[in-house]
């Protein structure tokens, strides 16, 4: 894995966390026990920090940064699409942020929430917990309440998929 201290600021990856070998972090990010980063995702904590929790998976080719005012925080059991962008945002516990979204500086997504694949959530967006942010500007979807849970499947079955990983992966070239 490329793993890269900048400077002073030096990533913090729980012994429990797994990052795959074609993925980036960098700076001042901290993977929680159990969260997982996937082939081609960068973490950029250059800036700021990004911090991603417990069982949180983010999936391939991910961009996560931050920025000197903004920190990219990203809840417990959040899963984070294939080729999604978050940037200096702030995104609750059992969150799903679609492929393809991006998530912009200083917007927030409340536990539970949705990002729809390929929403923009604006700047200072704030999407409200157990609710579905859709669309290019994301808009709330009226009259729809997300699941309890909704993710926790997902949430476990990546966490369980990384100690697969760990144990199995193996380069033949």
């Amino acid at each position: 894995m490329a793993v890269y201290a900048l400077g002073d600021r030096v990533p913090d990856i729980h012994p429990d966390a797994w990052v795959h070998p074609d993925a980036v972090v960098i700076g001042n990010v901290t993977l929680g026990a159990r969260a997982s980063v996937w082939p081609t995702a960068v973490l950029r904590g250059d800036y700021g920090r990004i911090v991603v929790g417990a069982e949180s998976n983010i999936q391939d080719g991910t961009i996560i940064h931050c920025t000197a005012v903004d920190a990219t925080v990203i809840g417990a059991g959040t899963v984070v699409g294939h080729n999604a962008h978050i940037e200096g945002s702030t995104i609750g516990d059992g969150c799903l942020i679609g492929s393809g979204s991006l998530v912009l500086n200083g917007s927030a997504v409340g536990d539970g929430a949705i990002v729809a694949a390929g929403a923009l959530v604006a700047p200072r967006f704030q999407v409200p917990p157990r609710s579905m942010a859709i669309g290019v500007p994301a808009k709330i979807r009226e009259g729809y309440e997300v699941p309890e849970g909704h993710v926790d499947a997902n949430a476990k079955m990546y966490a369980a998929n990384a100690e697969y990983y760990r144990s199995a992966l193996r380069r033949i070239d």
